[in-house]
């Protein structure tokens, strides 16, 4: 078996099953993207890419010749791969504007030592017409992309497949503008896609998106502290001293 036949077919066995190499190596990327996220640094991005790339090949093994006919990885989730192929066009405009909004941050910190905490990008709120919008696209695109989603063949519950799609989109965009509600968007999405993703077999992913979902929840309080200690002027360390936390950050650096 040379090299490239290994790399698409090799599992790892689970508990009298077994889950995709690929499938594992392209969450562990996600995993890497969403730390990443959580402290606003720029490699989130490509970390990202990289992950979607393999994952790509996971949800559209099945129909394009990469996978078996049954067991681990046959099943197609269109929604699941075309989000892949989202996530590839987002996140580059993503790295684009955070590499950005970085390099104007340390131009205008030039003089000074910036923080080791400080990220690529200030977190904000998306304010109410954003919001707005976001709940309408999220309706509108699972509505528009279920009808899609079911001639193509997705795994059902078709609905499901579509509310993930636009949820990760919105996401996404969320996140590359810097909006903190984006977080809130993916425990929307993780009520979801996870049982999706369980149903139709993709045990680590599923497994992945759990944790998800409680990751996603403490990026969001991550953020909105962020986002506070920069409306108060103030630096880490003078939070730190003036809450009497010490040295107890909400993340790393």
């Amino acid at each position: 078996m040379d090299f490239m036949q290994w790399l698409l077919t090799a599992q790892v066995p689970v508990a009298g099953s077994a889950l995709l190499l690929r499938e594992v190596v392209g969450n562990a990327f996600g995993l890497a993207s969403a730390l990443g996220g959580m402290t606003r640094r720029v490699w989130a991005w490509p970390a990202g890419i990289a992950g979607n790339l393999i994952l790509l090949t996971v949800f559209a093994g099945a129909a394009v010749g990469l996978a078996p006919e049954s067991g681990v990885g046959s099943v197609t989730l269109y929604g699941q791969a075309g989000r892949q192929i989202m996530f590839l066009a987002v996140s580059g405009y993503g790295w684009v504007q955070w590499r950005r909004a970085r390099s104007q941050a340390l131009a205008h910190d030039a003089g000074s030592s910036p923080s080791a905490e400080s990220g690529a990008i200030a977190p904000r709120w998306a304010g109410g017409q954003a919001r707005l919008g976001l709940v309408v696209a999220m309706a509108a695109g699972t509505a528009a992309l279920t009808p899609l989603f079911s001639v193509l063949g997705s795994y059902p519950p078709v609905w499901a497949d579509a509310w993930t799609f636009m949820g990760s989109l919105l996401a996404t965009y969320g996140m590359a503008r810097g909006w903190t509600e984006f977080w809130l968007i993916w425990v929307a999405v993780d009520l979801v896609g996870v049982p999706l993703l369980f149903s139709a077999g993709y045990v680590a992913s599923a497994v992945m998106y759990a944790f998800y979902g409680a990751f996603t929840l403490a990026g969001f309080f991550v953020w909105l502290r962020a986002q506070r200690r920069a409306a108060a002027g103030m630096t880490p360390a003078a939070e730190a001293l003036t809450s009497g936390a010490g040295t107890s950050g909400a993340v790393a650096g």
